[in-house]
């Protein structure tokens, strides 16, 4: 895993972008915007995470995740096709940074996630005592693919109507 600041040719720059050996987590761009509203629709990707957004909502979020802070778009180096989005809030829970993901499901058992994953929470341990993560106790993908980053489970508590567990990653 890599950083780098150093814009390609004719771009302005934009914040670091993280690098692993197959993907790029940049800032979310403007030629995004349509596979990112996939993620918040596809009620496969959804599944887990309360249901497709509302469309009201998904017009709101499409004119505020350009450039948000934290979130990252994950594309493959290859052929830069956007697979899909890792976020990180720092103080988001009880003052723990949280990462969150959500990858479009043609990507899903490639190990892009847990790639992203690991080095978006490498990246933040750089700078916090510790990163959390919280998926539904359900979705056993996802669960293992914290405990393969190296979370480990910390809590289990209900949430938005369903069972949840909290996974823990020291620096």
């Amino acid at each position: 895993m890599g950083i780098s600041s150093v814009p390609a040719a004719g771009r302005r720059p934009e914040a670091a972008t993280v690098t692993t050996e197959r993907l790029l987590l940049r800032p979310v761009r403007t030629g995004d915007v349509p596979a990112v509203t996939r993620l918040w629709t596809d009620p496969e990707v959804r599944r887990h995470l309360g249901g497709p957004v509302a469309e009201r909502i998904v017009r709101i979020r499409q004119q505020r995740v350009v450039g948000a802070p934290g979130v990252h778009a994950v594309v493959r180096a290859a052929d830069r096709v956007l697979l899909g989005l890792v976020t990180v809030e720092p103080d988001a829970r009880d003052g723990e940074t949280e990462v969150s993901y959500q990858f479009l499901p043609e990507h899903w058992g490639q190990g892009y996630a847990r790639e992203a994953v690991a080095a978006a929470v490498e990246q933040a341990l750089g700078s916090t005592p510790s990163v959390v993560a919280v998926t539904q106790e359900a979705n056993a993908r996802s669960r293992r693919l914290l405990e393969a980053v190296g979370m480990t489970h910390a809590a289990s508590f209900v949430e938005f109507d369903a069972h949840q567990v909290l996974y823990r990653r020291r620096r």
